[in-house]
């Protein structure tokens, strides 16, 4: 709605500040370094049907906790392991702004990966 010249001359318009969700998990860094305080499973939205697995993880430098997607079929992660995360949504998990990136740290990369292996952190064999 639009304010009236009344009201405009009494108040100024108050501009809506958006926070980007992922920029401020990152603090506006590329990635950052976690320690997975719990790995479990999460099942999608609506029309999709799985066990998606997921770890809930403690930013290392700010001390707050978030939930990241682990990519790939299996993971070898566990409770005190240390994760390389960057930003990325994953659409049909409520609240996973972030993943993690394989191969890297205590993720070891997908086994037996032939194709795409840049994403799921594999050596060319």
């Amino acid at each position: 709605m639009m304010n009236r010249i009344s009201q405009i001359l009494r108040k100024k318009r108050e501009v809506k500040v958006t926070k980007n969700q992922r920029g401020l998990k990152l603090s506006k860094n590329p990635q950052k370094k976690v320690i997975c305080i719990k790995i479990q499973t999460m099942s999608p939205k609506k029309p999709n049907s799985a066990n998606r697995r997921i770890a809930k993880v403690r930013m290392l430098q700010k001390g707050t906790f978030t939930t990241i997607k682990i990519p790939g079929e299996k993971h070898n992660l566990q409770q005190h392991s240390t994760v390389l995360v960057c930003g990325g949504r994953s659409r049909d998990l409520i609240g996973v702004h972030l993943k993690a990136i394989r191969g890297k740290y205590d993720l070891a990369g997908v086994q037996g990966r032939k194709r795409a292996r840049s994403l799921y952190g594999v050596k060319k064999s």
